[in-house]
């Protein structure tokens, strides 16, 4: 069977041009939806899977109306591979039954995990260089050195509470034990 796909992101879009496309390429039956290709949450694009079985045919008109990104695209499309379901893309002109568009969808995936690991490499090395800077990433600390040796001081009075003290300081207990540790002398 072959099925297709059609996705706008929003309602002032419209469908027509991609199920025109999709009925004149032969489908037999066709899922469409207004979602936002960021939005998870795409029901129509669930039952389409749901309604692949192998052996059958997904087209759909551009490989962006299928997947989120290329990552995701990539996921999609080894998922349809392990169910023996081929993908057919009318304007990039894909077709994973012929061993062509396989290759190409293959290096699309090749060069999504390159970029995946250059922008790793990339955030590895900028965080290297910041901590050789002397610069220390993460979230700053609510209390510094002078507000826990303020707090040290309010609780040698054994009538003021850890949490009377945390209070004071705009802080959780949690967040004035953690600055007391850090700060110890």
């Amino acid at each position: 069977m072959i099925i297709g796909y059609a996705r706008v992101s929003s309602a002032l879009q419209d469908t027509a041009m991609q199920l025109d496309a999709l009925k004149k390429a032969g489908c037999e039956k066709i899922f469409h939806e207004t979602y936002s290709g960021a939005s998870r949450d795409r029901p129509e694009l669930e039952r389409c899977f749901d309604a692949l079985r192998e052996g059958d045919s997904l087209v759909v008109w551009r490989l962006d109306r299928l997947g989120r990104s290329l990552k995701d695209l990539v996921s999609l499309v080894s998922e349809l591979e392990e169910r023996k379901i081929k993908l057919k893309s009318l304007t990039e002109a894909i077709d994973t039954a012929t061993s062509s568009g396989t290759l190409v969808f293959h290096i699309f995936g090749a060069l999504s995990e390159f970029e995946r690991n250059l922008i790793r490499e990339r955030t590895q090395a900028g965080l290297a260089a910041a901590r050789a800077r002397g610069r220390k990433g993460g979230r700053p600390m609510k209390m510094d050195k002078k507000a826990v040796l303020k707090a040290r001081a309010m609780l040698t009075d054994p009538s003021i509470t850890k949490g009377e003290v945390a209070k004071h300081f705009g802080v959780t207990r949690m967040t004035l034990n953690k600055a007391i540790l850090l700060y110890q002398e």
